[in-house]
């Protein structure tokens, strides 16, 4: 934090202080604009799990922001699969130290109104800028399709026998956490986090309404047994609840005067559920159009066009039949390397996505090829 004078008007205000709205301080300070940014508690330091692709991640990111990389992952559909492409977990408490660092002035405060150039405080105080730009996230509405996981952290032994030797796990969708064919699906994810720590998380992807907690909890220690493991009284837990979709009110930046980044925005990728790489990625993108009085590059028309194909993914998962589930993605982890990081990581390529899609589309069984046309052409009405 700063304790420069603070100009009348700012070049940039940030409301929010979650890894996009660091990481857009940071690089927007880099370029020489004057930075405000205001969050409730803007030292609370960050304890979730952030991972990425490495191929995600921007080159100014220091190499000490990734804590563990693990080549080749592996995937369970109905079959083993192997991941062609390096997978990170990056080193929250490094990484918050790094977009905290040269990131402006930053202000304790709720906003309570927020316009295009101006923010006001519940102090009753008004930060001026140039341009304001909402980064405080998806919210927390039952109306929009949610993320939901319960994990257990774990020593590297113990999670080998839980992963059969794996050095680490995508997605596990056997179904040996006590549920039927009918129940809505959960998967297995298992990364390490450290040389000495493993996350287990039994994961519901999508859902609306997703799966709670406590029932991810249930099935998370049924397969463990299943697989001979019991899981320490003392380890620690983590909890995952959030939306996989903007508010509706959020739009895309293009659209609207009120520029809006991260999650907030529609950075997140709603068939995954993963943004931070993204809003990385994408800060200095943000950053040098503020500076130059735009907005425009954030949301090009093939990045726009993308998320729309995105959007028709997460239809299409949401309303799978429970038993269709594995056999979907293992469609989707038998597509080339290529592909399969265009649908996943290349926002601004729709031929990749819709090639992926496609592809996807032949190789599946006639009740999923008539879910995906549904999806596809008639939007959802909630």
């Amino acid at each position: 934090m700063t304790t420069s004078p603070r100009p009348a008007i700012w070049d940039v205000a940030i409301v929010g202080l979650g890894p996009a709205g660091r990481a857009l301080a940071h690089r927007a300070t880099a370029l020489g604009s004057t930075v405000v940014s205001v969050d409730p508690l803007p030292r609370r330091s960050w304890t979730a799990t952030y991972a990425a692709w490495e191929d995600e991640l921007p080159d100014w990111l220091p190499r000490d922001a990734v804590v563990t990389r693990t080549p080749r992952p592996t995937a369970w559909t109905t079959r083993r699969h192997t991941i062609d492409r390096t997978y990170c977990v990056l080193n929250t408490s490094v990484l918050q130290s790094i977009l905290s660092s040269e990131c402006g002035t930053v202000l304790a405060g709720r906003a309570i109104d927020l316009s295009p150039t101006s923010v006001q405080l519940d102090d009753g105080s008004t930060l001026k800028a140039h341009v304001v730009v909402d980064a405080r996230g998806t919210g927390d509405s039952p109306d929009l399709a949610q993320q939901t996981a319960y994990g257990v952290v774990v020593d590297p032994g113990t999670a080998a026998h839980a992963l059969a030797g794996e050095r680490s796990v995508f997605m596990d969708w056997r179904r040996d956490n006590g549920t039927s064919p009918s129940d809505s699906p959960s998967f297995l994810y298992g990364v390490p986090l450290s040389r000495e720590r493993f996350l287990l998380e039994e994961t519901c992807l999508v859902g609306r309404p997703p799966l709670p907690i406590s029932e991810l909890a249930t099935r998370l220690h049924d397969r463990l047994r299943q697989r001979g493991v019991t899981v320490p009284s003392h380890s620690d837990v983590e909890r995952v609840r959030f939306a996989v979709e903007p508010p509706p009110e959020a739009g895309r930046a293009h659209s609207s005067d009120q520029v809006r980044f991260g999650a907030r925005a529609g950075l997140m990728h709603p068939g995954t559920g993963y943004s931070v790489a993204a809003s990385l990625l994408c800060a200095d993108v943000l950053a040098r159009d503020l500076r130059d009085g735009s907005n425009a590059r954030l949301w090009p028309w093939k990045a726009r066009t993308v998320a729309s194909l995105r959007s028709v993914g997460l239809r299409v998962l949401l309303n799978l039949d429970a038993e269709h589930v594995p056999e979907f993605f293992e469609h989707f982890f038998d597509l080339p390397p290529q592909l399969q990081a265009a649908y996943l990581s290349q926002r601004s390529n729709p031929r990749g996505t819709l090639s992926a899609m496609g592809r996807m589309f032949r190789a599946s069984s006639g009740d999923i090829r008539s879910v995906i046309l549904r999806s596809t052409l008639r939007r959802e009405v909630r």
